[in-house]
């Protein structure tokens, strides 16, 4: 059952289905269907702060330097910009990574929406295939460097 916590999480306004806040099998929190959703349908709205590539790598770094690796909240807007869902966000930054997801993602005019890429039941978790590509070299010198600053 969500608290009220998540539900602040969650902007109903910039959802077009019932959806929910909970904790997840994948990581931490996750976003469920609250009812069902026919495919090929508007989801909700990603939203948050317009940043630059650089901006929204230079807090990645400083999220890693504190120790709190694996929760960045950046998707791609187009070339230049970045959306830090972290900082205005509408809930769909909580949606996990997914190799088989059931939502895509499209940049609409400036905007990033989630759509369904199939039928999906209600109780469901929504994921995405965020497709981070990831080639930022790490030279930390530990032995169990990974040669990458991104998670494999």
């Amino acid at each position: 059952m969500p608290t009220k916590q998540h539900h602040r999480l969650l902007n109903p306004r910039l959802a077009c289905f019932k959806l929910h806040i909970r904790r997840s099998r994948i990581e931490r929190l996750g976003v469920f269907a609250g009812q069902a959703i026919p495919a090929r349908k508007r989801v909700i709205q990603y939203t948050g702060e317009r940043v630059s590539e650089r901006e929204a790598m230079r807090r990645t770094a400083k999220m890693f330097l504190a120790g709190k690796a694996g929760r960045v909240y950046t998707v791609r807007l187009n070339r230049r910009s970045m959306l830090d869902g972290s900082v205005g966000g509408s809930g769909a930054e909580f949606i996990n990574h997914g190799c088989d997801p059931n939502l895509t993602m499209r940049r609409i005019r400036g905007q990033v929406f989630l759509y369904s890429f199939r039928k999906i039941r209600a109780g469901e978790e929504l994921t995405v295939d965020y497709g981070f590509r990831c080639s930022h070299p790490c030279r930390c010198g530990s032995s169990k460097c990974r040669g990458t600053m991104c998670h494999a």
